[in-house]
């Protein structure tokens, strides 16, 4: 499964146009093996005036599928997509997210060899969109070629073994996930920040309303030493500093895990924490409510401002149901010249 990265306008769509046929190498050739399902940007493939009964024969025939093959697939097609009382009326009536569901429906029951997404799955709501990255994981294990272009650099990095960095239409980087996402991420961090105190956003304790299939973050609250806040001061070393997150989730989905931890203004990660990967078991009562409260006791970060952020993800760590960056910004200082990001444990020896 390779990921693709890049700016915005750096080549990565027009790159898969190219390996999907619907543009022409201006020079050079590229060389696809077997059938190739993709899905593109919101709009391509369908036609706005058929139904989506139509569009379905009509997506499945362009890639290659006859009628009777179509028509035998037809209902898991439509099952899959879950929008089945919708199915008769013209796509121009659908709204984004039922696009999206049937259209990745269609290019993935196709049995193709190579399988193309750009970006579209961002669309989707979060009950499809687990289901979506269910089936991406089960084509991978059947050892599908995948290629999958999305600026989200932790879902990439989660499941993609390896990752194209494109540049102005030039390889910047090739290689294992891991690395190419360290590299994309050092690139970013020497462009201009963002602007973290515009980008904040506090979630106060509200009603979340439970939706099929979704899972949503509620109040989340960032303390030092028992103080809550969104400006909060600590010192290194010294300061116990917590961040609770409250949550809400359909209780016939498994239980969500939680990440937090802390980012810089430009957005690079400092340390984080996850449930899942450290373990951690989760609890909810039958509605689906949970509470969980991460704790970095004499806080090891050394002098700088630092911003909390929370993310809420399926059970597996991979699929990201909600999230907030910039909850709260923590200054940091300390009482000696110790010099770099974080004090390590350590002890000296004669």
């Amino acid at each position: 499964m390779l990921g693709i990265v890049g700016r915005n306008g750096a080549g990565k769509s027009t790159l898969l146009q190219l390996v999907c046929g619907t543009l022409t190498p201006s020079s050079g050739t590229i060389a696809v093996h077997g059938r190739v399902s993709a899905l593109l940007e919101l709009g391509s493939g369908f036609s706005p005036e058929f139904s989506g009964r139509e569009n379905v024969f009509l997506a499945a025939s362009i890639m290659g599928l006859s009628a009777a093959e179509t028509k035998a697939r037809f209902e898991q097609i439509v099952d899959f997509s879950g929008i089945r009382d919708f199915i008769d009326q013209p796509v121009k009536t659908y709204s984004s997210g039922m696009y999206v569901r049937l259209a990745f429906s269609v290019a993935t029951n196709v049995d193709p060899d190579v399988l193309v997404i750009d970006e579209a799955l961002s669309v989707g709501d979060g009950e499809f969109a687990r289901r979506s990255f269910d089936r991406i994981m089960d084509f991978k294990k059947a050892g599908k070629t995948i290629l999958f272009c999305s600026h989200s650099l932790y879902q990439l990095e989660a499941i993609c073994s390896r990752a194209l960095w494109i540049d102005h239409g030039q390889i910047r980087a090739h290689g294992e996930a891991t690395e190419v996402v360290r590299a994309y991420n050092d690139y970013l961090s020497g462009l201009s920040a963002p602007n973290a105190a515009e980008s904040r956003v506090v979630i106060e304790e509200k009603s979340v309303a439970r939706e099929k299939g979704v899972a949503k973050l509620g109040a989340i609250r960032v303390k030092v030493d028992g103080r809550a806040g969104d400006r909060l001061d600590a010192l290194s070393g010294k300061s116990d500093v917590g961040i609770e997150v409250a949550f809400t989730s359909d209780p016939a989905l498994p239980c969500p895990s939680v990440a937090a931890g802390f980012m810089w203004q430009d957005g690079r990660v400092v340390s984080s924490a996850s449930t899942h990967f450290e373990h951690v078991p989760m609890e909810r009562t039958k509605d689906g409510d949970g509470k969980v409260e991460l704790v970095f006791p004499r806080l090891p970060l050394l002098s700088g401002s630092y911003w909390a952020s929370v993310y809420l993800l399926c059970e597996n760590g991979i699929h990201v149901y909600d999230y907030v960056n910039f909850v709260a910004e923590i200054n940091v200082t300390q009482a000696n010249l110790e010099q770099g990001i974080v004090s390590l444990p350590h002890t000296w020896k004669y």
